[in-house]
């Protein structure tokens, strides 16, 4: 690949500038897995990139795709879906994507149609970095004790995510064959749902250890706690918010920016805007070979 290639952060993550108006789609897909597996986050810069661009990338890359159901869908085109990020102004705090579900996808895609005036920034934290500067007695309470999320769907959420032909014997099936999963569907077709699993996650590529999870994205609002039912000691919430504040990695947007990020390795999150011009748009897939 006869690009420049930057660090970017202090982290593993690269910068991929285009040059002389080089176009995404020609650039060979086994030379960007072959800087992404390491990588875990790959931004390419200068290449001018559109939401329908970035869909027609990231399909090169993908067996499937799955939906944000609190986010507006704007292209629907091709086999992906490309929706809008910004449905909140408000920090975002670190996360993985539907880390607090069993349908975690592979490759978080965003792309930058209008930069905020101010502010506005995605963030990213190495999990690999953070499950290694954590204190050994927090890495050993994480590796004994799984953690549960707790989510209500109204029938309208999960009939965007699942397909709005989806009936609730559909739902039943998918849901049955999940591990970690236990659910009660409502009279009025909503659905609660507990989903359990480790905080700590293998990655994809490298098999390493991982704190990439949505612990403090879900902490915020209650809906997590450790298997057992009981809260996270406040001082394990700070040890880990410490570690993150010192890991975080920033991604200032420029307009026709794309990145690339391993949800198995990275969270990410964002700072606070009130720019109402700002977008940013997003694909959630698997990659190809997944099952």
């Amino acid at each position: 690949m006869m690009m420049k290639i930057e660090s970017l952060g202090t982290s593993s993550a690269k910068i991929i500038y285009g040059e002389n108006h080089t176009d995404l789609l020609t650039l060979s897909v086994q030379e960007v897995l072959n800087l992404f597996e390491p990588s875990g986050v790959l931004l390419f810069r200068r290449f001018g990139v559109t939401p329908t661009q970035m869909r027609a990338f990231s399909e090169k890359f993908s067996s499937r795709f799955v939906l944000e159901p609190a986010r507006r869908i704007v292209d629907s085109s091709g086999n992906g879906f490309v929706q809008l990020v910004d449905e909140g102004m408000d920090y975002v705090p670190p996360h993985c994507e539907h880390a607090s579900s069993p349908f975690r996808p592979d490759v978080v895609w965003f792309c930058c149609g209008v930069p905020a005036a101010q502010n506005g920034e995605t963030l990213f934290w190495d999990g690999v970095r953070a499950w290694e500067e954590l204190s050994e007695e927090v890495r050993q309470l994480f590796l004994s004790k799984k953690i549960k999320f707790k989510h209500h769907f109204p029938a309208i959420a999960w009939k965007i995510f699942f397909g709005s032909d989806t009936t609730i014997a559909d739902v039943e099936r998918a849901l049955n064959d999940l591990d970690g999963v236990n659910y009660l569907i409502k009279d009025d077709h909503s659905i609660y749902m507990e989903y359990t699993c480790s905080a700590v996650v293998k990655t994809k590529f490298s098999n390493q250890y991982a704190f990439a999870n949505s612990i403090l994205y879900n902490h915020r609002n209650k809906t997590v706690f450790f298997e057992d039912g009981l809260p996270f000691p406040d001082e394990v919430i700070e040890e880990i918010q410490t570690v993150m504040n010192r890991l975080m990695e920033v991604i200032r947007w420029q307009s026709g920016d794309l990145v690339m990020i391993d949800n198995s390795r990275f969270l990410h999150g964002r700072t606070a805007f009130d720019d109402t011009k700002r977008q940013v748009f997003s694909a959630l897939s698997y990659l190809n070979g997944s099952p």
